[in-house]
């Protein structure tokens, strides 16, 4: 069926029992929704039912109140927690970097090219190197250097600065810094990091260095949200790239840099598209 609009989003999650699909899917039928696209998982670890469903209307005159005072009682019944996002929402994105650029500059490519349908108001950083970057895309940038004794005081204004912006998701596009339980508390569940997955073998400076000596035989990176334990969070993606004893120090970090670039890019699109639940430490994704 030709969709007329782009396609609302319904996520719900609710404890494990039979007739969670149906009472959902039969809802969509009987209110003259197409269901587009549909994912579901019941984690048996977790006794947890997870449900995401891509739909149409095809009534001119959907009404998302009318969507919820329907199905309300029905998800109800089984203690179903569900959320409904309109076609056009464009979650409000700030990024946090340090000094490298590759992972700003592609999620700035793909925020200007439509590929992440997303806006980002602010752009924050412990450095000024990158502040022509954001000034090119008509972005502001703060530049809030940070030492030990001044970590409280730089971490209130990033704070603030996220309130002032009513951010909705936090992207450390390799903002090389060790936030506070402080702040990583504020951030849970709503901040997404990158790093090598070089971690935790080589640690510290120059890390692809390390690892030549070592004569690994692939290099990656993993996209996570961020929590206290900071490199340790949820995964939401991962990727490698294969390399031998060809490759050079400076040939790794190119594919490594590489790596997070499309891992971080996935993990955000997921993450925006409702695709991403968490689950106690894991995650299930619902990838396409």
């Amino acid at each position: 069926m030709t969709n007329k609009t782009k396609p609302w989003i319904f996520t719900a999650t609710c404890p494990s029992q039979l007739g969670t699909v149906d009472v959902v899917t039969r809802y969509m039928a009987t209110s003259g929704n197409y269901v587009d696209e549909i994912h579901s998982f019941d984690d048996r670890a977790s006794s947890k039912f997870f449900i995401r469903i891509e739909f149409t209307p095809q009534a001119d005159d959907f009404s998302p109140e009318v969507f919820s005072e329907e199905l309300g009682p029905c998800a109800a019944e089984f203690d179903m927690e569900w959320q409904l996002t309109e076609p056009e929402h464009r979650p409000r994105v700030a990024i946090m970097v340090s000094k490298f650029d590759h992972c700003l500059n592609d999620l700035l490519y793909r925020h200007r090219t439509g590929q992440l349908n997303i806006d980002v108001p602010v752009i924050i950083s412990n450095h000024p190197d990158l502040k022509h970057l954001a000034e090119w895309h008509d972005i502001p940038y703060y530049h809030l250097p940070i030492t030990a004794d001044t970590k409280p005081q730089q971490e209130a204004e990033v704070i603030r600065l996220l309130e002032e912006y009513d951010i909705e998701l936090v992207v450390l596009a390799r903002y090389m810094q060790v936030l506070s339980p402080d702040l990583c508390r504020y951030l849970d569940g709503k901040a997404i990091n990158i790093h090598h997955s070089l971690l935790p073998g080589f640690k510290g400076a120059k890390p692809y260095h390390q690892a030549w000596e070592k004569g690994v035989k692939m290099v990656g990176a993993t996209a996570h949200y961020v929590n206290n334990d900071l490199d340790e969070g949820p995964i939401i993606t991962q990727g490698i790239q294969v390399v031998d004893h060809a490759h050079y120090p400076e040939d790794l970090v190119a594919k490594g840099q590489d790596v997070e670039r499309v891992t971080l890019f996935n993990a955000v699109r997921y993450h925006i598209q409702k695709r991403v639940f968490l689950s106690g430490s894991r995650t299930v994704v619902f990838s396409n």
